[in-house]
Formats: structure tokens, C-alpha cells, sequence
């Protein structure tokens, strides 16, 4: 990814879903302004999501998703209908494409449940308006063609409105003031990206130009000459999770320490519910199974951390042999109830939404859910410092 492009993680998720050949793939073309989809008059052409990353006027930076057919059969049916239902997960709008000459049928209202269910905004396109249908009179509904254009524009701008106004996030920005020192702690060994910074990394370093302080990153081998170069103390020092055992012994007790991946727990808004995950690290038993989950798929090293340095701490914690299991991507369960703890990366390349389903998956079976950040801060001893930017979060722990 270069440094200019928008991260899948920033970008809206529109999610295209309804049953073979009622035009989802036509309207998406017809929407970007592109052949993203292939089309065929034959049933099930899209047997797989597809996706782009593209600027969709008026919201921006979006990933648009042609999903499978919903009504699909037989076994590999199953697992595309089944793949539709993890798109939905990260959608932030779900757009259901309707054969408006047939209306409605079972598979569309099984659908618009799930988007009840799951809360996205969604609307309902009646597609092939040009062969004279009728549409219900109803917010959700418009008439649509993809083949003749009519009211793809008013498509797009129906869209647009269904993005919900949040007030901006911020990873570090709202923790410093102008001309404010931060200092980022980035190390370089086998498991750093070759010539260039990891998502979080890039992030904190715009935000903290965007907030008009004053950015020095470093390593954790010259950290403390940086810190002695400094004129004045910095106002946060952010360190790379591995590293937080060193980097707590260079950074004196009075100045503020956290971690980039404590910083997008906040951020991806979760936070809270990984500290209080962490106290389920006393309770886990002989046998428990563990689940180390990533958002993202990389060629794994050999001291990898969800895979190799995680699981030894775990198994260092209490003298517990655990049943540790992995997963990356887009394959996080659906059932947690065999695992007694979720660690999960930080979620960089994943969007709020999915970030917050998995979470909320996690609660919802009263499984304990925290972080890689924030799991690695408990078992070095670093944790209480590392929140104390957070005075509400920091609170739960004498809670």
C-alpha cells in the first residue's frame, strides 16, 4: 500500500446482496462507472466477492462489494451464502438489489432480517424499472435500471445519506496540543515490513502533524539519545507492543507511554472491553482453548507474534498447558463458546464496523475479548502505565 492511498480500514464498506440475476453485478458496474463484475444471463456468474477500493462521489474513499447470490444451492451454494453473511459483517451500507419484475421473495426478506438484525443502513433497489414495475411507496425503496442508467445518480446520492455523521476519531491527535513533542518508538527486525512503516505507524504520524505537534520517530536502540536531544519532555512516547518491556525501562515514570496498538483498540473503539478482558488471564485452566485471531493475512516469520510469541506467553502464565488455535483474514468464527479467551490484533485493516461485530460476537457469547497490545502490556508488567493516558480506562483497573 503506498502512502497516499486510503487504508481498507478508513474506507466506507457498500455492500451489493439480493439473488442470482437480479442485477447486482450490472448495478455495480453501472454505479462505479466500471466493468468491476462480470454479468451473464446465467444464474450464479458471481461465485465469489468482489471488491474495490475506489473514490465513490459524494462520500469519498469506499470499498464497493458484489456479493454471490443469496439463493444459491447445492454444497458450494452454502458456502458462498455463507461467505455473503461475513461481507456483512464489515458493510456499512447494504444495498439489496431486487428483480423488481418478480418483487420481494423468501431469500430478500431473509436478507433485509440479517440487515435488521446487524443494524446497517440499507436500502432497496428494484432493479429493471425499465421493463415497468411497480415499487413500494417506502423510505428504504427506489426504482432503479442498470441497464438503461435511470436513477443511478439518485442511487449514489441515496446512498450518501445513509452514511451516519460521527464525530471525527482521532488516534492520538486529541492527546496532544500544538508544538507538543511525540515521540514514536518504531523497531526494525524481521518481522518489519521491508522499506516502509506498518498501517499504525503511518497513522499516528499524520495525526500527529495534523494536531500540529511535532512528530520524532526513533528506534528503541536510540531512544533514550532521543530523548536526551529533546529541549522539552514530549507529551507522549508510543512504542511498538513488543517492545514495551525495553522502552518502559528508557522512558522515565512521569511521562506518558502507550502503545500503538492500545492506540487503535481506542481507536477501532474497544478498548475497554480488552482491559477488562485481560482479568479472564487469572481464570483460564488446563485444557482451555485460546483463540489468536488477525484481521489481516502476511507471510508468517519464524517468531511471529500471533503465532509463536504470543502462545509462549501464554503458556508461561500460570504453568497451564493451553489449546492455542489461530485464524487471520476474514475467517473469524462465528461460534466462540469453545474458546475461553480472544486475543485479537488491533485491526488496523479492518473497518469500525467489522472490528466492532467481532467484539460485540465475542460479548454477545460472554467470551473475554482483548488485544495484542493490550495482552502483551499485562504479562510485561506495563499495562497500568500504558493507560493512564485514559483515566476512564485506567480506572477499570482498580475497579
Amino acid at each position: 500500500m503506498s502512502l497516499n492511498e486510503t487504508p481498507s480500514g478508513e474506507r466506507i464498506h457498500i455492500g451489493f446482496f439480493g439473488c442470482r440475476n437480479a442485477g447486482k453485478s450490472s448495478l455495480v458496474n453501472a454505479v462505479t462507472g466500471q466493468d468491476l463484475a462480470v454479468v451473464s444471463a446465467v444464474k450464479g456468474t458471481t461465485t465469489d466477492p468482489v471488491k474495490k477500493a475506489m473514490e465513490l462521489l459524494p462520500l469519498g474513499p469506499v470499498v464497493v462489494i458484489d456479493t454471490p447470490g443469496f439463493d444459491d444451492i447445492g454444497e458450494l451454494g452454502e458456502k458462498r451464502v455463507q461467505k455473503t453473511k461475513q461481507i456483512l459483517a464489515r458493510t456499512d451500507i447494504a444495498i439489496l438489489v431486487v428483480d423488481g419484475t418478480a418483487g420481494l421473495n423468501q431469500n430478500d426478506r431473509q436478507l433485509l432480517e440479517i440487515f435488521q438484525e446487524k443494524r446497517v443502513p440499507y436500502l432497496i433497489a428494484y432493479n429493471k424499472c425499465d421493463l415497468g414495475i411497480t415499487v413500494p411507496d417506502d423510505p428504504h425503496s427506489m426504482a432503479v435500471s442498470a441497464a438503461a442508467g435511470t436513477n443511478i445518480f439518485a442511487l449514489k446520492e441515496r446512498i450518501g445519506h445513509l452514511v451516519e455523521e460521527k464525530a471525527p476519531r482521532r488516534l492520538v491527535g486529541d492527546l496532544l496540543r500544538p508544538n507538543d513533542f511525540a515521540v514514536l518508538v518504531t523497531p526494525i527486525d524481521e518481522s518489519a515490513p521491508k522499506g516502509r512503516m506498518i498501517l499504525p505507524q503511518q497513522q499516528a504520524i499524520r495525526d500527529v502533524l495534523d494536531a500540529g505537534a511535532i512528530c520524532v520517530v526513533t528506534k528503541e536502540t536510540e531512544l533514550a539519545q532521543t530523548l536526551e536531544g529533546l529541549k522539552k519532555p514530549p507529551a507522549a512516547v508510543i512504542t511498538d507492543s513488543q517492545a514495551f518491556a525495553v522502552v518502559s525501562k528508557i522512558v522515565p515514570d512521569e511521562l506518558p507511554l502507550t502503545s500503538f496498538s492500545i492506540l487503535m483498540a481506542r481507536y477501532k473503539g474497544f478498548l475497554k472491553t480488552a482491559v477488562e478482558g485481560m482479568a479472564s488471564l487469572d481464570r483460564l485452566q488446563d485444557g482451555d482453548s485460546v483463540l489468536i485471531a488477525e484481521g489481516c493475512t502476511h507471510h508468517r516469520q519464524c517468531n511471529d507474534i500471533g503465532t509463536v510469541k504470543i502462545p509462549r506467553w501464554l503458556n508461561s502464565l500460570n504453568g497451564k498447558k493451553l489449546d492455542i488455535h489461530s485464524c487471520s483474514g476474514n475467517e473469524f468464527p462465528e461460534d466462540l463458546s469453545p474458546f475461553a479467551l480472544v486475543i485479537h490484533c488491533g485491526g488496523c485493516m479492518l473497518n469500525e464496523r467489522e472490528m466492532l461485530s467481532r467484539m460485540d460476537r465475542a460479548v454477545r457469547q460472554d467470551i473475554p475479548f482483548t488485544n495484542y497490545g493490550t495482552f502483551i502490556a499485562g504479562v510485561t508488567g506495563t499495562l497500568e502505565r500504558s493507560l493512564r493516558l485514559f483515566p476512564e480506562i485506567h480506572a477499570l483497573l482498580e475497579a
